[in-house]
C-alpha cells in the first residue's frame, strides 16, 4: 500500500510541477496564468481525491476479505480442537481401562504369591 501511496503522491506533485512550468512559460497575461494555474490545481486535486478514494476502497475490500478468512480459520480451528479433545478423551478412557486391567492382574498375581508363600511356610512347620 505504501508504494501505491508514494506513486500517487509522485504523480500529483509531478503533475503540479509540470503544469506550473508549462503555464509560466506560456505567452499569457498574469490573470490568465493565475486562472489556468487554479484550474490545473483543481483538476489535479480532483484526480488525487479519486485515486485516494480508489485506494481506500481497495484497502477496505482487502480488510473485509482478511476478516472473513480469519473467521473461517477460527471455525476450522475450533472444529479441529474439538476433534483432538474427543480423541484425547477416548485415549484417556482406554488408558484407564488398561491401567485398571493391569492393576487387577497385578493384584491377583500378588495374592497368588502371598498364598504360595504361606503354603510353603505351612509345609515347613
Amino acid at each position: 500500500m505504501s508504494k501505491n501511496g508514494d506513486f500517487i503522491a509522485g504523480l500529483v506533485v509531478g503533475g503540479l510541477v509540470g503544469a506550473v512550468i508549462g503555464i509560466l512559460y506560456a505567452p499569457k497575461s498574469g490573470r490568465e496564468t493565475r486562472d489556468e494555474l487554479g484550474r490545473k490545481a483543481d483538476e489535479l486535486l480532483s484526480k488525487a481525491k479519486e485515486e485516494y478514494e480508489h485506494a481506500v476502497e481497495k484497502s477496505r475490500k482487502a480488510y473485509e476479505a482478511t476478516v472473513e478468512r480469519l473467521k473461517e480459520l477460527e471455525g476450522s480451528a475450533k472444529e479441529k480442537a474439538e476433534e483432538v479433545g474427543e480423541k484425547v478423551d477416548k485415549l484417556a478412557g482406554l488408558g484407564k481401562e488398561t491401567f485398571l486391567d493391569g492393576k487387577g492382574r497385578l493384584q491377583k498375581a500378588f495374592e497368588a504369591g502371598v498364598g504360595a508363600f504361606r503354603e510353603e511356610q505351612n509345609k515347613s512347620l
